[in-house]
């Protein structure tokens, strides 16, 4: 068997590897209150270039509040991106799928605890993300997490 090699979309979720760091907003939600947060997210391409893997930290009031790893890959067999997202949350991950729209890689899931819409903008030195989430009892999706990084040169 030939062992699988990158192309053009896993060249696509390499735009997302570097160092971010920015302002996030969040929305009160069952696991944290409204308020500003800082975000650094830590992003290379590994296993040959095949996936791209994630470390996350958000510091609020001084401390880290929240943790995680992310993988992400392309489902051979239709292309979509398939994101695992591993949190100090401690739910087992469910993967999110999507697709790329021009520069927006645009996910979603739905798990028993709701369902979820992800946004990552990726623009040179400039990183957008943004979560929508549908909680059970809600009729529609509301802006769960914004966040605005910056890339950084370490």
């Amino acid at each position: 068997m030939d062992m699988p090699q990158p192309g053009p979309a896993h060249a696509q979720l390499a735009r997302l590897a570097g160092v971010w760091e920015g302002e996030e907003r969040l929305a009160p939600s069952p696991w944290a209150a409204a308020g500003v947060a800082r975000g650094r997210l830590v992003c290379r391409m590994a296993v040959d270039g095949l996936m791209l893997l994630q470390d996350y930290e958000q510091t609020r009031d001084g401390r880290v509040a929240f943790r995680a790893h992310g993988v992400m890959m392309l489902d051979p067999a239709g292309g979509d991106v398939l994101w695992w997202w591993f949190d100090s949350a401690g739910f087992p991950p469910e993967p999110a799928r999507g697709r790329w729209d021009g520069d927006v890689l645009r996910l979603a899931k739905s798990t028993p605890r709701g369902e979820a819409r992800y946004a990552y903008h990726a623009g040179g030195d400039r990183l957008g993300f943004a979560i929508e989430t549908r909680l059970p009892g809600q009729d529609a999706f509301a802006a769960f997490l914004t966040g605005d990084y910056r890339r950084r040169a370490d």
